[in-house]
């Protein structure tokens, strides 16, 4: 279906791919990983024709057609939900303006009219409206969104509409990247299930291991600017790159080890007439050698010791008869909740089921209607807010914002520079201002804030959006060695089975307990058959 070969793709200067290689088959699940910048997305550019590499061949079967949905969707307008998920608005007219185009060339045998006709086929089918709704459902949306102007959505409800018309398109290659950022964890659920038993080949570039634990039946690593094929799940990949480094690692040793035997002869017998031939021959045998090169570790988490917090009373936070309203729209109606010391909360529900809400008033962000809010004794509590640029001094650097936060428990700079440097802020990174940072820095740097001198209650609102892989565990061995009481929001089901030992079900105004980790919840609800169904029940 997909094969590369002896690819060469250079940018800005930096190589990052040479002589790289991968193939795709039918129905197969593959998962492209590597660190931040090293080539992933333009990798699926060069896959997708929309730039050319410097040397090498790509080839896609003739009648392939491929579906691609990147992290950022195109704007939209006055077109329903239903128009940009059945593909009536955009792309249904992008389609019949590129065939009218290749008819009139007489190019109609071109793979590129044989892939734009399949499309438009399958968005202008019969049936293509049941199969959008059913889709739609299973990525969380209800039947009163389908009419709803896009431009009224979200844009995270919005590339769900998106991702929906990919799939009601069914193509033979899917590839997405990072399709999980705009979901929550119900639709992840969903999303999850569906390409486990999806026909087609599913390429994919993500930072939740979880899912592509659950998904991907091979990996392809981006090392040394070659693509190293893996097959398994990502935690497979994990095992046998470890294993490929410590063969790899021996080897260089052992020829590291035969060159030095070797000369040390030559040294000591080089000036010896009588054995000079043989320090000659020595000679020749280490420069005849091929050289192997010393194997790069595979980066592992960092670990630091955190700072414990004071402790806070046995109840860390209590609501009473809670009443929040947005208007007309009822969030909670009595909502009575205790969090007891050292409980690790995660809550979970659909979207707009009044997490964020709940985290908002526990934090004491949003002031109640009616009832009463009381922290525990000797509460310090901290918010980690899904808007984090809101929290950080646009005057002041990335090392000045860590050094600021971690000065009451002592940080000096050199353990600062550390810690930065373990959550990817490199040498003269630390220096720039908070005004320049990315959202994936912004939220790195929140984290460490927190890290250095933490509260006792730490409420975090999706944590790990924009972290990598890498840096997600970093957080959650920190986390791990928390001494304090956690209540978090996420849909990173890995991060969750960590750290999680109890789960609040949020759905209609309602929160339901469940003392236990994840899994426990899951078999509780019956959503280990069925997640959504189960997940969405009120």
């Amino acid at each position: 279906m997909l094969s590369i070969r002896d690819l060469k793709i250079s940018a800005g200067g930096r190589t990052l791919f040479e002589e790289a290689a991968m193939q795709v088959n039918y129905g197969e699940r593959v998962a492209l990983v590597g660190p931040n910048g090293s080539g992933k997305t333009t990798l699926f550019s060069i896959i997708l024709r929309q730039n050319e590499p410097d040397a090498g061949t790509i080839e896609r079967d003739a009648w392939t057609m491929v579906g691609y949905l990147p992290q950022e969707g195109e704007a939209v307008g006055e077109e329903s939900v239903m128009d940009v998920a059945t593909g009536r608005a955009g792309e249904v007219p992008r389609l019949e303006a590129v065939l009218a185009e290749l008819e009139k060339a007489g190019d109609v045998e071109s793979p590129a009219y044989l892939e734009a006709h399949a499309k438009h086929e399958a968005l202008c089918d019969a049936g293509v409206d049941a199969k959008a709704k059913k889709i739609m459902a299973g990525l969380g949306f209800k039947p009163a969104d389908f009419a709803r102007p896009a431009r009224e959505m979200s844009g995270g409800w919005v590339m769900r509409a998106h991702l929906a018309r990919l799939l009601v398109m069914e193509p033979d290659l899917l590839m997405l990247d990072e399709p999980t950022n705009h979901l929550d964890l119900l639709a992840l659920l969903w999303l999850q299930q569906y390409l486990k038993n999806y026909s087609g080949a599913v390429l994919l570039i993500s930072h939740d291991r979880q899912f592509m634990d659950e998904v991907v039946e091979s990996v392809y690593d981006i090392a040394d600017r070659k693509l190293i094929s893996y097959t398994g799940n990502y935690s497979s990949f994990l095992e046998q790159r470890e294993a490929r480094y410590e063969q790899a690692n021996a080897a260089y040793k052992n020829q590291q080890k035969e060159i030095a035997g070797l000369q040390e002869f030559v040294d000591r017998f080089r000036s010896v007439t009588s054995k000079a031939s043989q320090a000659q021959s020595k000679i020749k045998q280490i420069e005849r050698m091929e050289k192997l090169e010393k194997p790069v570790a595979p980066k592992k988490p960092f670990r630091f010791n955190i700072p414990q917090p004071p402790r806070i009373g046995a109840m860390a936070m209590s609501l009473t008869s809670v009443h929040m309203a947005y208007g007309q729209n009822v969030v909670y109606s009595g909502l009575d909740l205790t969090v007891e010391r050292d409980e690790r909360t995660v809550l979970v529900g659909p979207n707009g089921a009044g997490k964020s809400t709940l985290l908002k008033i526990m934090a004491g962000v949003l002031e109640i209607q009616k009832g009463e809010r009381k922290p525990g004794l000797n509460a310090k509590i901290g918010y980690f807010s899904q808007h984090r640029a809101a929290t950080l001094d646009p005057n002041k650097s990335i090392l000045d914002e860590v050094l600021g936060a971690g000065a009451p428990a002592g940080l000096v700079d050199s353990e600062a520079r550390a810690i930065l440097g373990s959550f990817l802020f490199k040498k003269d990174d630390i220096f720039k201002k908070t005004a320049v940072l990315s959202g994936g820095e912004k939220t790195r740097l929140n984290l460490i804030k927190f890290l250095v001198d933490p509260p006792n209650l730490l409420l975090m609102d999706e944590p790990t959006t924009h972290l990598d892989i890498h840096t997600v565990e970093s957080l959650i061995l920190a986390l791990e060695a928390y001494a304090g009481t956690l209540v978090f929001i996420s849909h990173d089901v890995h991060f969750i089975r960590k750290l999680a030992n109890k789960v609040l079900h949020v759905n209609d105004g309602t929160v339901t307990p469940y003392p236990g980790g994840y899994d426990y919840f899951l078999e509780k609800t019956g959503a280990l058959d069925n997640e959504r169904a189960a997940l969405t029940a009120g």
